[in-house]
């Protein structure tokens, strides 16, 4: 059970618990695409064959193992590597790249994923968590945050104990009074759990919790219902309104 009075802090997870990231990584891929059509042909060409695309992204990879938590560096170094297989300048790879990263923040909220942390953030010292490299300034939520923390800027990611620290330091506060909140049961439940904090499950997709050893402190299926619990009161995420206690609720 969750125990709201430890709860000093919130790290917040990104990717698939404020929005789904896979629509916008497509939107990004052909994005890319596109622009490759138009300056660098025989790359787009390449690029156009997903078997390809991997098999540059793995050669890649072994070559840069110490890049692995660095999803922008291992992009951008891949594109690279297909400019160089095509014969086109490799130096495209950074106007490239900057196409396939603002499309990639062009993402698509859930319809919780502004007001929660907008309330979250007003009673509590509210830090993002991500493995991924998403501009919380390009998507608009950099106010609700007092940091953000990446896998990029740490040099490791999730589930390493650093990520979770790293999150507690930037918040302020002792390790097991942050609660960390995301989608992925690895990194964002057991993970942050075996650092000492406690875990919120977020469950947009209904999926089955595998792990009978370990449960998540709470389950919810929407940020909205992490605000009712913390704040004791319910919102209607259709209309705003509020009922409950006088605590506060996200709205």
């Amino acid at each position: 059970m969750l125990d709201v009075a430890r709860i000093r802090a919130i790290s917040l997870d990104l990717d698939d618990t404020l929005w789904p990231i896979w629509p916008a990584i497509q939107a990004a891929e052909k994005a890319l695409a596109h622009w490759l059509g138009d300056h660098a042909p025989m790359t787009s060409a390449l690029f156009a064959n997903p078997a390809a695309r991997h098999d540059v992204r793995q050669q890649v990879l072994r070559e840069h193992p110490e890049l692995a938590h660095d999803l922008a560096s291992i992009r951008r170094l891949a594109i690279r590597r297909s400019l160089e297989l095509a014969g086109e300048p490799p130096e495209l790879a950074v106007p490239a790249f900057d196409v396939f990263y603002a499309a990639r923040n062009q993402v698509t909220l859930y319809d919780d994923a502004l007001p929660a942390p907008q309330w979250l953030a007003s009673r509590y010292p509210l830090v993002a968590l991500t493995n991924g490299n998403a501009d919380l300034n390009r998507i608009g939520l950099t106010p609700f945050f007092k940091a953000c923390i990446t896998a990029t800027g740490l040099g490791v990611g999730k589930p390493d104990v650093r990520a979770y620290t790293a999150a507690a330091m930037a918040a302020g506060v002792p390790i097991d009074q942050v609660l960390h909140v995301g989608d992925d049961v690895q990194l964002d439940v057991l993970g942050a759990m075996a650092a000492g904090m406690q875990a919120v499950w977020v469950n947009r997709t209904d999926q089955l919790w595998a792990n009978d050893a370990q449960l998540p402190h709470e389950e919810i299926d929407t940020l909205t219902e992490l605000c009712n619990l913390l704040g004791g009161r319910t919102v209607d995420a259709s209309t705003g309104s509020l009922t409950g206690s006088s605590t506060g609720s996200c709205a």
